[in-house]
């Protein structure tokens, strides 16, 4: 009796452990796709397969038969439909970022580019000065980087607004940055084709959401319209973002101690305002 009661245990623990993984990666799937087209076209898949049951269900012969040929076909469909989606999810498990997030960068090595871009970014959100900076992370942006003008400089608030000026040679392209260095300036990016992004949005927050829809890279953008900052990642822009939230958000997906998160935001604060006394 004992032995049957143990083979009924093990077969409780493997279900337990199989619905849990497979919780776990619909969980991570929701979180994939979630503030994306793609939430659209699954309220479109939904109301189908309502169709399809109230079909069933009423021998509704003619509608159930085009619903059915529908899904026969739907496995093609899907992987057409969410094949940005399913990108970014293949993207992130070669990263090893679908179980869990990791950054590539050390807490030492951004705090002081960080620190930088800040205080470039603040001054020219002041003065309404357009501005694209993309950080790369884990996925590399080469090709991205190819595109514009070889730079490979040590990352200051002056080089960065240099650049920026309106009617300077590079002003309108994205400047590149990997770990400490300014890789590039003027570099083109991939402009996002999602419809739902708002129309009050120009060439420069489509580059900024195009980018991080094909990586893992973050953007930071002033508008030259208005003077706001936005954070651009994961295919998603937070507009407006104030500083403090802006130097919070970049230590969290740039570096990879958590736990550090807060010693980082003071010693940013410091450099910016030790830069902005010596500059006052």
């Amino acid at each position: 009796m004992s032995y049957f009661a143990e083979l009924s245990w093990q077969g409780w623990i493997k279900d337990i452990i199989d619905v849990g993984i497979v919780s776990f990666i619909i969980y991570k799937m929701i979180l994939l796709v979630r503030g994306t087209r793609a939430v659209q076209l699954l309220k479109g898949i939904f109301v189908l397969v309502i169709t399809w049951a109230l079909s069933t269900w009423f021998n509704l012969f003619t509608l159930k038969w085009l619903m059915n040929q529908m899904f026969t076909f739907g496995i093609v469909t899907v992987l057409i439909l969410f094949q940005p989606e399913l990108r970014r999810a293949l993207e992130q498990l070669g990263r090893g970022n679908f179980f869990g997030r990791s950054s590539l960068l050390e807490r030492d090595v951004v705090s002081e580019p960080i620190g930088e871009v800040i205080k470039a970014v603040q001054y020219m959100a002041s003065r309404q000065i357009g501005a694209l900076i993309v950080f790369e992370r884990k996925t590399g942006v080469n090709e991205l980087i190819e595109s514009g003008i070889p730079m490979e400089s040590r990352i200051t608030s002056e080089l960065l607004i240099n650049i920026f000026t309106p009617n300077t040679p590079l002003h309108d392209g994205a400047v590149m940055i990997r770990g400490n260095q300014i890789m590039a300036a003027g570099c083109y990016l991939p402009l996002s084709e999602n419809p739902f992004i708002s129309k009050e949005l120009g060439t420069r927050h489509r580059a900024a959401i195009g980018v991080s829809e094909v990586s893992d890279a973050v953007s930071v953008v002033v508008s030259e319209e208005t003077g706001q900052v936005s954070l651009a990642l994961n295919g998603m822009i937070v507009r407006d973002i104030k500083e403090e939230s802006l130097i919070s958000k970049l230590h969290e997906e740039l570096t990879k101690d958590a736990g550090s998160k807060s010693k980082a935001r003071v010693k940013v604060s410091s450099i910016w305002k030790r830069k902005g006394d010596q500059h006052g």
